[in-house]
């Protein structure tokens, strides 16, 4: 073991898909793939990068997972790979649970508050006092 703390890296060192989505351009390129095939040249044409960026981006994109390429002709047509998200949408459906949860903890909390004292039960907290007995 050698000791140092990071991201935990995967077989092949190949880029995972939450790598894969933290750069804008790649999520800009996976959007623009929900319509369906692109070649690289249609990929490009709103962006201000070069050709050879938006492949370098599209390799990372593949090697990920998150999209699949297919020759036609002298093209390459790239598409989604809907089931490379499975782990993302999981992570945040996970994450969505959690605050969820929470938040519906703390809207319980806040409507006892709001609801007052129970009937029965202590009327207000007894103030903190110190050892001689006086209010702090």
């Amino acid at each position: 073991m050698s000791g140092k703390i990071g991201r935990p890296r995967l077989a092949q060192d190949r880029p995972d898909a939450f790598t894969a989505l933290a750069d804008l351009t790649r999520r800009h390129l996976l959007q623009r793939l929900t319509a369906g095939e692109c070649s690289v040249s249609e990929l490009m044409a709103d962006l201000a990068i070069t050709q050879a960026a938006v492949s370098q981006h599209l390799k990372v994109l593949r090697d990920a997972g998150l999209v699949e390429v297919r020759p036609a002709g002298r093209h390459r047509l790239y598409r989604l790979r809907p089931e490379g998200l499975a782990e993302p949408r999981e992570w945040l459906a996970e994450l969505e649970r959690f605050w969820k949860q929470r938040l519906k903890t703390l809207g319980t909390v806040l409507d006892e508050i709001d609801a007052g004292p129970e009937p029965g039960g202590p009327a207000a907290l007894a103030p903190a006092t110190d050892p001689k007995g006086q209010t702090l």
